[in-house]
């Protein structure tokens, strides 16, 4: 089942009812689910190799934490922070400032940014050991399976 676009996220604590949060494809609903985006949210930067290192640290702690109070909404907005890290430092290694696109709609033409790469190559470490940890995708299967 895909993230469920329809709820009402102003209102709702995914920590208080996690039986609402779908895990969706990849990083939907990032924005969105509370109190997790609140959390995480003002750790999550790219800008340097130095910023996305303690960000993407400080982001898999958090993810550790959420782990520790079995809680598996948090982990899994962690990892959709620490993806969300590694897919928008790619976009910043490819196009400067960040835009694929020119103002006719045309896809620009890339320029490789080696120090976002560094950047995204930081956050891809960390959002790949917690996309494989075990107690992760079983918690993540419970889930899926009880909630949809």
């Amino acid at each position: 089942m895909g993230f469920d676009y329809s709820l009402d996220f102003e209102k709702i604590d995914f920590r208080e009812k996690p039986e609402l949060y779908r895990v969706g494809r990849g990083e939907q609903g990032v924005l969105l689910v509370e109190p997790y985006k609140g959390e995480i949210l003002p750790h999550w930067r790219f800008k340097t190799p130095e910023i996305a290192r303690e960000s993407s640290e400080k982001i898999y702690e958090m993810y550790l934490e959420y782990k520790k109070q079995d809680d598996f909404v948090g982990m899994d907005m962690a990892r959709k922070f620490l993806q969300m890290g590694y897919t928008r430092a790619r976009r910043y290694t490819n196009y400067k400032g960040g835009r694929k696109y020119d103002e006719d709609g045309n896809v620009k033409e890339r320029q490789i940014d080696q120090e976002k790469a560094e950047s995204a190559a930081i956050f891809e470490t960390l959002w790949k050991k917690v996309r494989t940890d075990e107690e992760y995708l079983e918690k993540k299967k419970v889930h899926q399976k009880k909630y949809g």
